[in-house]
């Protein structure tokens, strides 16, 4: 079983950056491909990055690219979002998932963190 924990949401103002935070715990909790998506108010759950377990590989969503960047930082069990220029379309719930392989569906993931929250102001 796989444990996952976000941080780093909270408000800031378009154009501002935020880093947001998934820490994995249990059964080789370094070795799975992480994804993060995102779900807003009245909106369906929508892909937002993914990078697979040594770090090789990432993968973004269009409107992200560019703006977003996945890392991980495998002695902390830690996988990171790096947001930039933030605009109040990027306001939602963010979710840190693991799953057993590399993909962009959401029901492709397995584990899910609890979600936080990311608000832009214009």
């Amino acid at each position: 079983q796989v444990q996952l924990v976000e941080s780093g949401g909270g408000l800031v103002q378009a154009g501002g950056s935020l880093r947001l935070s998934c820490v994995a715990s249990g059964r080789t909790s370094s070795r799975y491909p992480t994804a993060w998506f995102r779900q807003a108010p009245g909106k369906e759950r929508e892909f937002v990055a993914a990078i697979n377990w040594n770090g090789g590989n990432t993968n973004y969503a269009d409107s992200m690219k560019g703006r977003f960047t996945i890392s991980r930082d495998y002695a902390k069990n830690t996988v990171y979002l790096d947001m930039n220029s933030l605009k109040p379309e990027d306001t939602a719930v963010y979710y840190c998932a693991a799953g057993s392989y590399y993909t962009t569906r959401a029901m492709g993931y397995d584990y899910w963190g609890q979600g936080t929250q990311v608000t832009v102001s214009s």
